[in-house]
């Protein structure tokens, strides 16, 4: 079996969409899948306004298309909504394929907190960008729900998942009177960082990760640490000394950074929105509440020993699960196809 993925997100970037592509693709080559990754980094890019660290393929339609014809995919997945993700869209209608794409991002939320543009206008581009797809992959019920009020069509649900065995806690956490209430993410201004660093919390607050708007939040509030970004055993090991993890974002689509603290035992704190709705059980791996500064203080009374037990429920390997069954034949076939090792079928 053969499958195509492409994304306009890809590392050197750290984000949430990036670590679900990169888990994806192990899961699936584990699984003996032939996986063709086509990414930024193999073309001439410009940055993206307002995010320089994306950066966006210039013109890639012929190498995109060249890719594609020779690979021979039997399933074409586009995760993103970037110039990769209309080239490939476009090949694919010219030559009526199917491909399934999914929504990662609440890209019209994200544009409006930068530029006076309606969410109408970028709500339009979206369902024309995933309508042409024969499903397009949603993380939660309520970002599911959400997109069908906006007219979107042909969704399917593609959970996440953690790595229980990077992240996990850690062996010199000892409760402290004074707490460590930590952020992990980007640190932009769609994330609402801000509102974190303004909460009256007892203790001290630490912010891992960076972003546009670290420079002047951290000139802002020179009491709380700025670590930058930190992966693999340094990231966990700052993540697992945590009191709770105050997750402040209010358009995020899922949240994976949740699973991760959860995954070390760390409670999280949270805005009854979409994403930490689906993610956060309340009394158990969490607490969400209108009211940020009452869940972190809340979150801390619960059991670190239970999250963790939580987080080991919720495998990459499930995950990928989901995601193959939502896959489609690219060419149009009368019965199933394709089957992925040991599961269920690519549905024709």
């Amino acid at each position: 079996m053969r499958v195509v993925l492409v994304t306009d997100a890809w590392e050197p970037q750290t984000n949430g969409v990036v670590s679900t592509l990169r888990q994806t693709i192990y899961e699936m080559q584990r699984l003996g899948i032939e996986v063709r990754r086509i990414s930024p980094e193999q073309f001439a890019t410009v940055p993206c306004p307002s995010y320089p660290e994306i950066r966006l393929a210039v013109f890639p339609g012929p190498k995109v298309g060249a890719q594609l014809n020779e690979f021979q995919p039997d399933a074409i997945h586009i995760a993103t909504e970037g110039t990769l993700g209309v080239a490939a869209r476009q090949w694919c209608i010219a030559r009526k394929l199917r491909f399934t794409t999914s929504y990662h991002t609440q890209f019209p939320e994200y544009v409006r907190a930068r530029w006076p543009i309606p969410l109408a206008a970028s709500y339009s581009y979206m369902r024309w960008f995933h309508d042409a797809a024969a499903q397009t992959m949603v993380s939660t019920r309520e970002m599911q729900l959400l997109l069908e009020q906006r007219g979107f069509r042909h969704l399917k649900r593609w959970g996440r998942g953690v790595d229980t065995e990077l992240f996990r806690p850690s062996e010199h956490y000892v409760a402290a009177s004074t707490p460590l209430f930590a952020y992990l993410g980007r640190v932009s201004i769609e994330k609402n960082v801000e509102t974190f660093l303004t909460l009256d919390l007892p203790g001290r607050k630490v912010v891992i990760g960076d972003g546009p708007a670290r420079e002047i939040l951290e000139s802002r509030f020179p009491q709380v640490r700025f670590t930058g970004v930190l992966k693999g055993s340094a990231l966990v090991s700052e993540l697992s000394l945590a009191s709770a993890l105050v997750f402040p974002s209010r358009t995020d689509t899922f949240g994976l950074v949740m699973l991760e603290a959860m995954a070390c035992g760390v409670p999280v704190a949270a805005f009854p929105v979409t994403g930490p709705i689906d993610v956060v059980t309340p009394g158990v791996t969490g607490e969400l509440n209108v009211d940020l500064r009452l869940a972190a203080l809340a979150a801390l009374q619960l059991d670190r020993d239970q999250i963790r037990k939580v987080a080991l429920t919720r495998s990459w390997a499930n995950a990928t699960g989901e995601f193959l069954d939502n896959l489609v034949p690219a060419k149009r076939v009368t019965t199933v196809a394709l089957r992925r090792p040991n599961a269920s079928s690519i549905r024709a």
